[in-house]
């Protein structure tokens, strides 16, 4: 006769793969509007301004301020423009392969916007005077007090960032889920069934 088997334990089931029109079309259209803020200011002001031409918006708390930035931010690595090139290429060239995996809409939009950002510099530094890529990035927006003058797609890329820091505390994930945290849910004791084992024992 032959033994019964043994149920076989259920196997946990792979994450879902799918992908989420929802999260790729905002990550596309985030992109999209910030590539194009991004482009668009960059020609307003080089057909409007003159090369180191201020212009005040609101005194001098905030002006337009039209400058070249062979760098990165802050005038750094002003001699590796070749470098930041390849750099933020392999930045869009990642994140276009990644967002397959990405189902929340809030990293949909954190990705968006690192994409619109970086497309836009690294359109300047292809396209941009002196050369292909060693072309010098538009820079314009001037705050009193801030050390450095910036652009549109400057901000997108620092407000990825901001947005990143927010969804990482949260401990929200790619796929929308918040992890909740249950380490101590071992190390501290059930309060109900600590009770109830205290009362029977007395």
């Amino acid at each position: 006769m032959a033994r019964p088997t043994e149920p076989i334990a259920p196997v946990d089931a792979p994450p879902d793969r799918r992908l989420s029109p929802r999260a790729l079309g905002l990550l596309a259209a985030v992109a999209l509007v910030a590539y194009g803020l991004d482009q668009g200011t960059k020609y307003l002001v080089t057909t409007t301004l003159e090369l180191n031409e201020t212009v005040p918006v609101l005194g001098e708390i905030l002006q337009l301020h039209y400058v070249t930035n062979p760098g990165a931010a802050f005038s750094l690595a002003t001699g590796f423009t070749w470098v930041l090139s390849i750099i933020a290429i392999g930045v869009i060239v990642f994140i276009v392969w990644f967002a397959r995996r990405i189902r929340s809409l809030g990293w949909a939009v954190m990705f968006g916007l690192v994409l619109g950002g970086a497309f836009g510099n690294v359109t300047d530094r292809l396209t941009r005077p002196p050369g292909f890529g060693t072309g010098h990035v538009v820079d314009f927006i001037q705050v009193w007090g801030f050390p450095a003058i910036f652009n549109i797609a400057d901000i997108s890329v620092v407000t990825a960032m901001g947005l990143f820091l927010l969804l990482s505390l949260r401990n929200i994930g790619l796929d929308g889920v918040r992890v909740k945290d249950d380490r101590w849910k071992s190390e501290l004791p059930d309060e109900p069934a600590a009770a109830a084992k205290k009362k029977k024992t007395d």
